[in-house]
């Protein structure tokens, strides 16, 4: 049987998960849910079925130490750092030339290292479905998650009614990948029942994803072939830091996905959430008697829906609702629970004013 490989994208700067998600401890380095980070919590799951020395896991230089800490038993040679931010297409271009260096014809996951999977045994088979079709065609597989509500947060897949069925499992072509909708459209998707929420996990073979960057982002193809020669008589690292800067900056969903149509999608429930802000707390832990998420010290009375972490100090509310509240060291968030998604904007305030050490 062919080798499976997996490429985890852990570059992330979390910035929705300000005030505790900073830039040297980002998101995805954090125990959000459970009692290890969530990058360890995703390592843990491929370890059920993929040995160690076949996960690769794509970052920055900054978050490099914090890898090889949480993360012992992977060997620092498949840390792949990128010297500057190019979206997901450069991150897939690169890892796939060295991913090929050493399991030519392996099946290569692409997933990100902050995303909550509940159900893990699910997760695990619907990934060696996916791996089976990848190694018995050249088609491109990706996991929809069967939407639980509209959510107009994320892009969603169409599928059609083609199927095949393998491993105890369907897989259905790819009609079209679509942008965030709007609510009426997102609820109309929900309707129709064969819309998907796109989780951002993919599965191909790598000299398919190749000859599809080949074909499709020929500028990104001729700059990963100048860097497979170099890598002969030069140090990986500094061909990386050379060459890797004048990637063009596209996703792999704009760049591949949406322009494929050889691509099968395998619906999922898997309790999955991709943490993107606050307000997931309240979907992935257990809610008070009114509908709080609570962590930490904390004192409430007629206080509703609210996500509340403490650092140690007492945070006590009293008849507030739908708020967050969240107190590291030196910095407490307040905010509107319909605005989690702009916390984001601090961020960018904090720069304007130059307030640097509180990111």
């Amino acid at each position: 049987m062919a080798t499976t490989t997996c490429l985890i994208l852990a570059g992330g700067k979390g910035e929705r998960f300000w005030p505790k998600s900073r830039t040297n401890l980002p998101k995805q380095f954090l125990n959000i849910s459970g009692s290890k980070s969530m990058i360890q919590q995703t390592v843990d799951r491929l370890k059920r079925f993929i040995p160690i020395e076949q996960v690769f896991i794509i970052t920055n230089e900054s978050y490099a130490e914090l890898i090889k800490a949480q993360i012992p038993d992977l060997s620092p040679e498949n840390i792949i750092i990128e010297p500057v931010g190019r979206n997901t297409a450069p991150c897939v271009g690169l890892a796939s030339i060295i991913i090929e260096e050493k399991y030519p014809d392996s099946s290569m996951i692409v997933l990100p290292s902050d995303h909550i999977i509940k159900n893990e045994e699910e997760f695990v088979s619907i990934l060696k479905a996916a791996v089976a079709i990848s190694q018995q065609s050249e088609s491109l597989v990706t996991l929809g998650i069967t939407p639980t509500y509209p959510e107009t947060g994320y892009g969603y897949i169409e599928s059609t009614s083609n199927r095949v069925e393998i491993l105890n499992h369907s897989a259905y072509q790819v009609n079209k990948f679509v942008e965030k909708p709007d609510e009426e459209t997102a609820k109309s998707y929900i309707s129709a029942g064969n819309f998907y929420w796109n989780s951002g996990i993919f599965i191909w073979r790598v000299k398919v994803i190749r000859e599809y960057i080949r074909v499709l982002m020929p500028e990104m193809h001729s700059l990963l072939e100048a860097m497979k020669s170099l890598f002969k008589s030069n140090s990986r690292i500094e061909v990386i830091r050379s060459e890797f800067p004048k990637m063009p900056d596209q996703s792999i969903d704009y760049g591949i996905m949406e322009k494929v149509t050889d691509i099968y999608v395998i619906p999922c429930v898997l309790g999955w959430d991709d943490a993107g802000s606050w307000t997931a707390l309240e979907r992935i832990n257990d809610l008070d008697e009114n509908g709080n998420a609570i962590n930490g010290n904390i004192l409430s009375i007629d206080t509703k829906r609210c996500i509340i972490e403490s650092n140690g100090k007492l945070i006590a509310t009293l008849g507030v609702e739908d708020l967050i509240i969240v107190e590291t060291d030196d910095v407490t968030l307040i905010c509107r629970k319909d605005k989690a998604q702009e916390v984001k904007n601090l961020i960018k305030e904090l720069k304007v004013q130059k307030l640097e050490q509180y990111l």
